[in-house]
C-alpha cells in the first residue's frame, strides 16, 4: 500500500488526527503536518454525541476516553431570565439504548491527548510538528508538496487546518465570517456531588449559558455565548478576560449571574463560521472539519462533524483508493448532511436567543414536547452511522 497510497494531513486537531487513524486502519502511510511547534492544552470542553460514539469505539478509544470523559444523564434546559426549568432531554442510558453509543463530554485537550496517543502508537503514522504545507501541485498521479522543511510527495492532501485554513483558498476560496456571537469560555473546579451529572443550559435574550462536568467530574466547563460585534483583527480569536460584559449579566437570573460572576478568568473566543456550500475538494486535495464547514455551536456538533468527515472520507478511499474519485465521492455523500446541520445550528441561534415575550412560546413548546419526544427529535443527528465498508 505504501507505494500506491501515501496521504498527507495538514493539521493535528480532531479532524486531522481522526483522519490519520482512519487511513492507517486501511493500511495507508500517513504524515500529519502540524504548523504549531508544540501541541498545547488549548480550548475548553467539547461534547461527543452518540453519532460519533460508535466511530470512537471502533478506533479502540473507549477506555482512554472514559478515563477523562463524563456521560451526562440529561440536558436540563432553564430560563436564563428567572432560572425556572423549561425542559429535560434524557441522555445517559437513554442515549445508549436508542442510538447504541453514549453521549460524552470531555475537555478538548484530553480528547486531543487520547487521539495523539493513538496516532503515536501506530507504525503507519508520522506526526510532524512545526511543519507547514506551503504549496501543493498536482503531477501525474500524485501531489508535489513544498513544506518548510523541504519537498514531499503524497497521493492525497487532507486540509484539516481549521477555520483559518491556509489551504482552503486553493480549493473553494470561501472566507470565514463572524457570526455576531462570541463564546466566553471557562473551566472551574467542581464540587463533589451525589446527583447524576447533567449538562445545564440556560436560554436568555441574546445569550445562552452551558455548563457541564469534565475531567472525570472534577471540573466544570462553562460557556456563555453572547451577541457581540467582531474585533478589529478577525484572527485574534482568543484573549483572556477577568469578567464578562456587564450589560448581558444585568438581564439574567440572579443565581445564574452569581455563577458567572464567581468565575475568576474567561477566554473570549469570537465565533466565525464557514458556509458549507462551496467546493470541498479539488483534484487530490480535500477539506475536512472546520476548514470545510465551521459551524455555530448551538447543536454542539462541530467536533462530531469533524470525526464524521474523517470516517466518511476513509470509507470513500477504501472504495476508490487514494484518488480524486474518492474525494469527490466523500463530498457528494457528506455535503447534504453537513449543510442540514449547519443550517439547523444557525436556526437554533435565533431560537435560543429569542427576546421576551417571544421566548415564552419557545419555552411552552419545549415543555409540551416532553423528554422522550425531545430526544427523538435528535434522531436525524444522533442516529447517523458511517458508510458500510466495501465487501
Amino acid at each position: 500500500m505504501d507505494d500506491e497510497g501515501r496521504i498527507a494531513v495538514a493539521g493535528a486537531g480532531i479532524a486531522g488526527l481522526t483522519c490519520a487513524l482512519q487511513f492507517a486502519r486501511l493500511g495507508y502511510s500517513v504524515e500529519v503536518l502540524e504548523r504549531a511547534p508544540v501541541l498545547s492544552d488549548v480550548g475548553a470542553g467539547i461534547q461527543l454525541s452518540p453519532n460519533v460514539g460508535q466511530v470512537l469505539s471502533e478506533l479502540g478509544l473507549d477506555a482512554a476516553l472514559d478515563a477523562h470523559a463524563v456521560r451526562p444523564d440529561a440536558v436540563q434546559m432553564r430560563s436564563g431570565r428567572n432560572g425556572r426549568a423549561i425542559a429535560r432531554v434524557p441522555l445517559g442510558d437513554a442515549a445508549v439504548e436508542r442510538y447504541g453509543a453514549p453521549y460524552r463530554v470531555i475537555h478538548r485537550a484530553d480528547l486531543q491527548r487520547v487521539l495523539v496517543a493513538a496516532v503515536e502508537a501506530s507504525s503507519r503514522i508520522a506526526l510532524r510538528l512545526g511543519e507547514t504545507v506551503l504549496e501543493a501541485r498536482e503531477a501525474d498521479n500524485r501531489l508535489d508538496l513544498r513544506l518548510a522543511s523541504g519537498p514531499r510527495q503524497a497521493h492525497l492532501l487532507i486540509a484539516a487546518d481549521g477555520v483559518w485554513s491556509t489551504l482552503r483558498g486553493g480549493v473553494s476560496g470561501v472566507e470565514a465570517r463572524h457570526s455576531g456571537q462570541t463564546a466566553w469560555r471557562a473551566v472551574v473546579e467542581r464540587e463533589p456531588t451525589d446527583t447524576p451529572p447533567t449538562t445545564d443550559l440556560w436560554l436568555a435574550p441574546n445569550a445562552h449559558v452551558v455548563r457541564y462536568p469534565i475531567a472525570g467530574g472534577t471540573r466544570s466547563n462553562i460557556v456563555a455565548v453572547l451577541a457581540e460585534a467582531p474585533s478589529a483583527d478577525p484572527q485574534a480569536v482568543s484573549c483572556q478576560e477577568s469578567t464578562l460584559p456587564a450589560a448581558p449579566l444585568a438581564r439574567l437570573d440572579p443565581g445564574l449571574r452569581r455563577l458567572l460572576q464567581a468565575v475568576p478568568s474567561w477566554t473570549r473566543w469570537p465565533i466565525y463560521s464557514v458556509a458549507p456550500g462551496a467546493e470541498w475538494t479539488r483534484g487530490r486535495i480535500a477539506l475536512v472539519g472546520d476548514a470545510a464547514h465551521s459551524m455555530l455551536p448551538f447543536l454542539a456538533q462541530g467536533g462530531a462533524m469533524a470525526i464524521e468527515d474523517a470516517t466518511e472520507l476513509a470509507a470513500a478511499v477504501a472504495l476508490h483508493g487514494a484518488t480524486p474519485a474518492a474525494l469527490a465521492a466523500y463530498e457528494r455523500r457528506r455535503k447534504p448532511r453537513v449543510t442540514h446541520i449547519w443550517r439547523e445550528a444557525q436556526r437554533l441561534a435565533r431560537v435560543y436567543h429569542l427576546p421576551y415575550p417571544a421566548s415564552l412560546g419557545r419555552d411552552l413548546t419545549l415543555a409540551a414536547l416532553g423528554p422522550a419526544r425531545l430526544l427523538r427529535k435528535m434522531d436525524r443527528i444522533y442516529g447517523w452511522r458511517p458508510a458500510a465498508p466495501p465487501a
